[in-house]
């Protein structure tokens, strides 16, 4: 299945990837370019207004949504590619 970049915070959303089979990798700045999407928990997402795209892939604000709501858009984000 596909790599997912999930931030350190995302343990359920983790677990919930991992269910499905995919691998997923605690996200830094320095991994994000090899996922194929991003889990994030939105809580410091664009503080600082710059965007520096470092993947090409999905990127995924977790912020309100339920560990099984994430993994369902992660694979429809992946069944789009």
């Amino acid at each position: 299945m596909a790599r997912i970049g999930v931030e350190d915070n995302l343990t359920d959303v983790k677990e919930a990837l991992e269910q499905k089979g995919h691998e997923c990798v605690t996200l830094t700045g320095d991994n994000a370019a090899e996922c194929d999407c991003c889990c994030i928990s939105g809580q410091d997402q664009n503080v600082m207004g710059m965007s520096d795209a470092t993947s090409d892939g999905s990127v995924i604000n977790c912020d309100g949504k339920t560990a099984e709501e994430v993994a369902q858009e992660v694979d429809e984000k992946l069944q789009g590619r």
